[in-house]
């Protein structure tokens, strides 16, 4: 796995990684652990809390200082254009995104600093285990699938992500209906009454999640949440340690229509469990205003593998703060069409027994 910062054990003098297991820096040669603050120092002094108002240009972060930057470097995929940040030792690798080798080149420059960061908790062969029980019970995935598919290369990568703070303040209008049948010796009869309804309110929203790089599908990002804000860490460049680390690329100002739409939909369907008690209600008009939004940018953990079978591609996602697991999985249409014509013969010999069942009496 590349190392993101090359942090030295004053035992022994191996290259230390952050631990999900114990979460602290640990030597794999050694065994001797490292309390997080011990390392502090050798991080630049981290930046007071900034946040960025939706409105505005651009989040006020400030930027990676020289010390941070040493020993990283940050390159292309010549493939697909994923940008990613590893150590100046790292001089060949595969892209966590498409698969394809690339080769390091570059330095890494620009960008903002991250504020927070959640460290993983999961490890590399917890990773691999879930994948393992994702395949469980698929009997239409294709034998050669599992057995060739490439579970080593699971990749451990903090996500860019930017959290927006936001408050809605909307007003929704619902026509509804409510029904009564009853009957007389003549006549059934069903009585209708109609009734328009009005929800208004606030709503305040705290972190809400969307990943800021272009590479990572947004769908899949989405599937594998939630994250626990509440542990959430300053960042340090020591958690970094043998993980891979994207730099984004999609800015907090591209991601706020989005996000806002979330915010909107969120908003109408929790206004909307309030409306009971009547047999049918439809929206009429929905008015809903964000307000008073700042963003935080921050890492969070997800393991990620990426695999083709087939000349197709599949992805493989895993939360690595809580262990959620998504992902695609291919069809094998020989067993799906033998399934159904078992399914479809074992059917019709029912039905025709019934039938003739149904003769004989």
């Amino acid at each position: 796995m590349t190392n993101l910062l090359d942090y030295k054990c004053p035992c022994c003098g191996g290259s230390i990684e952050f631990n999900s297991t114990v979460q602290k820096m640990k030597c794999p040669f050694c065994e001797s652990e490292f309390e997080m603050d011990s390392l502090k120092e050798m991080d630049a002094s981290l930046s007071e809390e900034t946040t960025e108002n939706l409105e505005l240009a651009a989040p006020e972060t400030p930027a990676w200082t020289s010390p941070e930057l040493e020993g990283m470097q940050v390159y292309l995929c010549q493939n697909c254009g994923g940008e990613i940040v590893a150590d100046k030792n790292t001089g060949a690798t595969s892209c966590p995104y498409c698969d394809s080798p690339v080769v390091m080149s570059g330095n890494f420059s620009g960008g903002l600093k991250p504020e927070l960061v959640i460290p993983f908790k999961i490890t590399k062969e917890q990773a691999v285990e879930a994948l393992k029980k994702h395949y469980q019970g698929k009997k239409l995935l294709p034998k050669v699938f599992k057995d060739q598919n490439r579970i080593e290369e699971i990749k451990g990568i903090y996500v860019p992500f930017w959290l927006y703070d936001a408050k809605a303040d909307a007003s929704v209008r619902y026509k509804a209906e409510k029904r009564r049948r009853y009957s007389d010796q003549k006549y059934d009869y069903t009585e209708t009454k109609y009734y328009s309804v009005l929800r208004r309110g606030k709503i305040a929203f705290e972190h809400i999640p969307a990943d800021g790089s272009s590479q990572m599908p947004d769908d899949l990002m989405d599937s594998i949440e939630p994250f626990t804000f509440s542990e959430t860490v300053p960042f340090q460049t020591a958690y970094l340690a043998g993980y891979l680390a994207d730099k984004y690329d999609v800015t907090a100002e591209d991601n706020m229509e989005r996000v806002k739409s979330r915010m909107k939909k969120t908003t109408e369907d929790e206004f909307r469990a309030t409306v009971t008690g009547y047999d049918s209600v439809i929206t009429e008009n929905s008015n809903v205003n964000i307000s008073d939004s700042k963003t935080t940018y921050a890492l969070y953990p997800v393991w990620l593998l990426t695999t083709v079978w087939n000349d197709e591609r599949y992805i493989f996602a895993m939360n690595g703060q809580t262990g959620k697991f998504v992902g695609n999985l291919p069809c094998d249409k020989g067993l799906f069409w033998k399934y159904f014509f078992i399914s479809f013969g074992i059917g019709a010999v029912i039905i025709a027994a019934i039938m003739i069942l149904l003769n004989l009496l």
